[in-house]
């Protein structure tokens, strides 16, 4: 907790340069943007390898080391394109000792980074179609897919049905604790 507590004043300090956060999201922060990434984990119990595609000011990414930090193993890899975003995530995971690591670079790059991994996730980052694109390299090596979405779900579930009909992979459509509009959407490569 304390880490979180932490986290939230390097988030608020930075924003006001950055624009990492908005204002008034930051009143949200434990709300909205540390539940919403941390129940995650209830998808995912015993997952230890984890990658944050687009991680941003680190949702869910930074919330999800910080609550594996006692966890043997555990490691979180976030992968953002921006070099100002990157160098916070860097700061904040070095300040507050997390197990994580920052990849300063595009997500087409990153590929299947140094997995395998066992979750794959990104939150505001894309439409379902170009996530799961994004996550093919992780997802063809046995991960699963948690990617945080909202109540465009139906339309982005519609456009991704080429891919998910295609039978390589299924999505499970699983409900937010942090957001009654809210949705997650497990993918999972098909059997």
């Amino acid at each position: 907790m304390e880490r979180l507590v932490t986290y939230r004043q390097l988030l608020a300090e930075a924003s006001e340069s950055m624009n990492l956060i908005g204002p008034k999201e930051l009143d949200l922060f434990w709300s909205r943007h540390v539940l919403d990434s941390a129940q995650l984990l209830k998808f995912a119990p015993e997952a230890k390898r984890w990658v944050d595609l687009g991680a941003g000011a680190g949702f869910p990414g930074l919330v999800l080391a910080s609550v594996l930090t006692d966890v043997a193993g555990a490691i979180v890899h976030l992968v953002e394109a921006t070099a100002k975003k990157a160098r916070f995530l860097e700061t904040v995971t070095r300040e507050l000792q997390l197990p994580a690591k920052v990849f300063n670079c595009r997500i087409e790059a990153f590929r299947a980074g140094e997995g395998p991994y066992d979750v794959v996730t990104a939150r505001a980052l894309a439409p379902l179609p170009r996530l799961i694109a994004y996550a093919k390299p992780i997802l063809d090596r046995g991960a699963i897919g948690l990617f945080l979405k909202g109540a465009n779900l139906d339309a982005e579930l519609a456009a991704a049905s080429d891919v998910l009909n295609g039978g390589a992979y299924r999505a499970d459509v699983l409900e937010s604790l942090s957001d009654p509009r809210g949705r997650i959407v497990r993918v999972s490569k098909a059997a």
